[in-house]
């Protein structure tokens, strides 16, 4: 089958996935295979929907139903590979965890944060910070320093740059 090639702007036609960069770079990741990683980001993915739709638990956890039968259609394997997977992924990488709900209903997924624990221990608190001159609040997770950001223009550590380890997380209340 012969393809013909993307000209100008063709690709911005498309809606894709994607794999967390840290997913394939980051040593904690590097034990399971990338099957798992690409089913991760299918998770991801649903996740983001079922937030909008608040599928959120009572702790205030957002969850997905996926059943193995949609993995085993997304995913174009068998039921063994299927559930291979998502045993790595809850078991080996801690990327998932599954609830079963009972019988005739379908186990409820949870996928957890890949990025959490960047910045060691993982068990920092969160603090609220007022900037000057504005009455908005951020929600700042940052390592055990005490921060002051004067105006948006001082964000200096917000910056894109994809090749950096970090990951500065900002949460708008």
């Amino acid at each position: 089958m012969g393809f013909d090639y993307f000209y100008g702007r063709g690709t911005e036609q498309f809606a894709f996935y994607q794999v967390p960069k840290m997913l394939i770079t980051d040593d904690r990741f590097a034990g399971i295979t990338m099957d798992s990683k690409f089913l991760y980001s299918l998770l991801l993915d649903r996740s983001s929907l079922s937030a909008k739709n608040g599928w959120i638990d009572e702790e205030g956890k957002v969850y997905i139903y996926y059943t193995l039968e949609q993995i085993m259609a997304d995913m174009h394997c068998a039921n063994q590979k299927a559930t291979k997977l998502l045993k790595e992924l809850e078991t080996k990488a801690g990327l998932i965890e599954r609830q079963k709900q009972g019988q005739g209903k379908s186990t409820r997924i949870y996928v957890k944060d890949f990025a959490t624990g960047l910045h060691g221990d993982g068990d920092r608190k969160s603090k609220i910070v007022t900037h000057e001159n504005h009455d908005s609040q951020t929600y700042e997770n940052r390592e055990s320093r005490d921060v002051k950001i004067t105006s948006p223009d001082s964000w200096k550590s917000f910056t894109n740059n994809t090749n950096t380890k970090k990951l500065i997380l900002v949460r708008l209340i």
